[in-house]
């Protein structure tokens, strides 16, 4: 999933570049002079993602293979620095951000594709590669990686692994590692190791699994053995009109009991249409309360019979009219009003803060309500569109950063939906993962003896201190003791926010 808080232009009294010109030189010795980044003026493109978070590396360094990956590490652990593994920028939790200095490895030049070997179902590729662009070359084999997040235009590979990446495709399909066979990672001593290989049950303990959804924390994936799933022979794409989002949220989960698990189940709401539609033309009608965006595939037997189910659910919970998309063309168009959605608000919007919470499906009535009445407690307005046969949740909180106090309220609305989520049954995250936005959350979730064990893992790893510090995890040297203190240091920064 990708999207973007705001942008933001600011200038400081100083920005000094890195102190310490040894550094500079191990750096240019691991992957060239003309991929080792250090002036001010270039470092203020990797001081953020797409949160509302900011923070300047000493360096950024662009690797060209493991072994200058492998590299870049043994330097950075010679001068004590930390490292940042970085993929395409597109993360929402803070993941990438530079939050002690330190050396950020963008791994964009890493984007070859290595292997397609189809009749095994298996791609080898770089951290690099672009989602879509990975899509691209498996569609003249009627293959799919299934995980398809709807920044999957610009996310990386790399980044979906780090973060275990969904999409709407993750009902039926999983999320990124349920679809991830092997890695080839650099960990925090400058090892380049395999973990997993080309089958799905590698012997061993499962640390492919550990990896997958680590976020940079215990290593750098360098090169991904995927598992690919065949394109489906007949796809039924539906769109479902409610005069509520409450009635909408029914819906998904009687679908599900009508004994049907589509493919895909999304939903928007009015506020996120009345954004979409006028740009996209995606045939989302202007009046609706919400849409889902329903799809079931198999063999065109079984989707006769599924989408008639779907159907069936969706008028028995209130819909008033349930459209089929009976060409490509239309498909296509419906798909691109989703996946545009989070753009869309950008452009429409000074500012918006995205969340990413998961509740139980039976759940969706209550806590849609509950958001939209903390919403309108706060006074902002707010776009829901998000993955709703899962129960994940995106409210998108609008908000203008000039306004005085606004970027604070909308921290704290956003703290408060996260609760409601967790005290629900649900999580603090689906698919965006934790990264320093929301780790002090982790605290709600696990007890502190969980969180010890995962401390233990960094410990096996090596990389506590010094691989993407401040992040996930609540405790840390140096780092910032809980959610409130991150925000207001950075946002106390100098500087003017657009």
């Amino acid at each position: 999933m990708g999207g973007q808080a705001f942008l933001r232009c600011y200038t400081r009294p100083e920005m000094p570049t890195t102190s310490n010109p040894a550094l500079l030189e191990a750096l240019r010795r691991a992957v060239g002079a003309g991929n080792v980044v250090h002036a001010p003026e270039d470092l203020i493109a990797y001081e953020y993602d797409a949160t509302i978070e900011h923070a300047l590396p000493d360096a950024v360094v662009f690797p060209g293979t493991a072994e200058e990956c492998a590299a870049v590490v043994r330097a950075a652990n010679q001068f004590d620095v930390p490292v940042i593994p970085r993929g395409s920028g597109t993360g929402l939790a803070g993941g990438t951000l530079a939050v002690k200095g330190g050396v950020v490895v963008a791994l964009t030049r890493m984007n070859r594709i290595v292997e397609i070997d189809a009749a095994n179902r298996i791609a080898v590729v770089e951290p690099g590669v672009i989602n879509l662009q990975l899509q691209e070359a498996l569609a003249p084999h009627r293959l799919t990686w299934a995980p398809d997040p709807s920044s999957q235009r610009i996310c990386s590979v790399g980044g979906n692994i780090g973060n275990n990446s969904g999409g709407p495709h993750t009902l039926a399909q999983g999320s990124t590692v349920n679809h991830v066979l092997g890695l080839e990672v650099v960990v925090a001593d400058g090892r380049v190791i395999n973990l997993g290989g080309r089958v799905l049950d590698a012997p061993g303990v499962d640390l492919r699994g550990l990896m997958v959804g680590s976020e940079g924390t215990l290593g750098i994936v360098t090169q991904a053995t995927l598992r690919l799933i065949p394109l489906a022979p007949n796809v039924r794409t539906l769109l479902a009109i409610f005069d509520t989002i409450e009635a909408a949220s029914e819906a998904v989960s009687a679908v599900i009991r009508n004994g049907v698990i589509p493919v895909a189940m999304e939903m928007m709401d009015q506020e996120i249409i009345k954004v979409v539609e006028p740009r996209i033309h995606a045939g989302y009608p202007m009046d609706a309360g919400a849409v889902l965006l329903i799809e079931v595939e198999g063999l065109p037997e079984g989707v006769v019979i599924e989408a008639q189910a779907v159907i069936d659910a969706c008028r028995a919970s209130g819909a008033r009219e349930v459209r089929s998309a009976e060409t490509q063309q239309e498909r296509d168009r419906l798909w691109e009003g989703r996946k545009a959605g989070i753009g869309a608000i950008g452009a429409a919007v000074p500012a918006f803060y995205l969340l990413d919470g998961v509740v139980p499906r039976t759940k969706l009535p209550a806590v849609m309500h509950r958001v939209m009445e903390l919403v309108e407690q706060y006074g902002f307005r707010c776009a829901n569109i998000f993955h709703a046969g899962d129960g994940n949740l995106h409210p998108n909180i609008m908000f203008d950063p000039q306004e005085e106090g606004a970027t604070q309220r909308v921290l704290d609305l956003g703290g408060e939906i996260m609760r409601l989520c967790v005290d629900v049954g649900g999580s603090i995250t689906g698919e965006h993962g934790i990264g320093s936005e929301k780790r002090s959350y982790m605290e709600w979730v696990f007890s502190p003896t969980d969180l010890q064990a995962m401390e233990r893992v960094r410990l096996a790893f090596g990389s506590v201190e010094r691989f993407n510090p401040c992040k996930v995890l609540p405790g840390g040297h140096g780092c910032a003791s809980g959610h409130a203190a991150e925000i207001a240091a950075h946002i106390s920064k100098p500087g003017v926010y657009i």
